[in-house]
């Protein structure tokens, strides 16, 4: 099955211009956790609202003025819409991640393709728990 059948569309991003404080506002406005950040247009990272309250805010940055650049992880982890969930299983757990982001061949953002996404739709194995095993026995909570 490919990843655009059961990746979550209409996603919102970022400007690694924007500061914690305004990714934070569109998390709650959009009832999410997590947010590419784009430059040119370009995925460049991932900020999450772990990275925002752990990251920054317990390193005493000023979430008015701290860019998100300075709390996201980067590079971006992405996959292709047209590649199969297998594959981005796969990638998902040897980054030790529960989010990718899902470009076109244009490399262009269409969706993110979440661990939650793969436990809806992937019956055929146990991706999902395979991935958060993998995740969790490295004590790593990733993007």
């Amino acid at each position: 099955m490919q990843i655009k059948h059961i990746m979550t569309k209409h996603v919102e991003s970022l400007s690694n211009k924007m500061t914690l404080a305004q990714a934070a506002e569109m998390m709650k406005q959009h009832d999410i956790g997590a947010l590419p950040v784009c430059e040119g247009g370009r995925p460049v990272g991932m900020v999450t609202d772990r990275d925002i309250v752990i990251g920054a805010l317990a390193q005493g940055l000023d979430p008015k003025t701290t860019l998100v650049i300075h709390a996201m992880s980067s590079p971006a982890v992405c996959c292709f819409d047209d590649q199969d969930i297998n594959d981005a299983a796969q990638l998902m757990e040897s980054k030790q991640i529960r989010r990718i982001v899902v470009l076109d061949r244009n490399k262009n953002i269409v969706g993110i393709l979440t661990l939650g996404d793969l436990s809806t739709h992937a019956i055929e194995r146990d991706l999902p728990g395979e991935i958060l095993a993998s995740v969790s026995r490295h004590g790593k909570l990733a993007a």
